[in-house]
């Protein structure tokens, strides 16, 4: 995987929260955790987790809109991976 590690982990500790459960924030978070399948969240909590990680990273880390140009079925098949590698590449810090 091309992210910075802590990108990743900084992407992690900000999902946590949004997950809730206590079952699921002991579980690990990894980069090939599916937001739907795996950690149980829905649309209405990416679009909320694009507020957190605007607000976090900056402008630049524009979430919603990087949804906007995929399809729902590629939406539902979004890892924790692919968001830190989105946000890695916003911030420059792919490597």
């Amino acid at each position: 995987m091309t992210t910075s590690i802590t990108v990743f982990d900084t992407v992690a500790d900000l999902l946590a929260p949004l997950l809730g459960d206590a079952d699921l924030l002991a579980a690990e978070i990894r980069p090939d955790s599916a937001f739907h399948e795996d950690l149980g969240l829905e649309s209405i909590d990416l679009v909320t987790f694009a507020g957190i990680l605007k607000e976090h990273f900056g402008d630049d880390v524009n979430l919603a809109e990087y949804l906007a140009q995929k399809d729902l079925d590629e939406v539902i098949d979004l890892t924790v991976g692919d968001i830190a590698e989105f946000v890695a590449v916003r911030l420059g810090e792919r490597g």
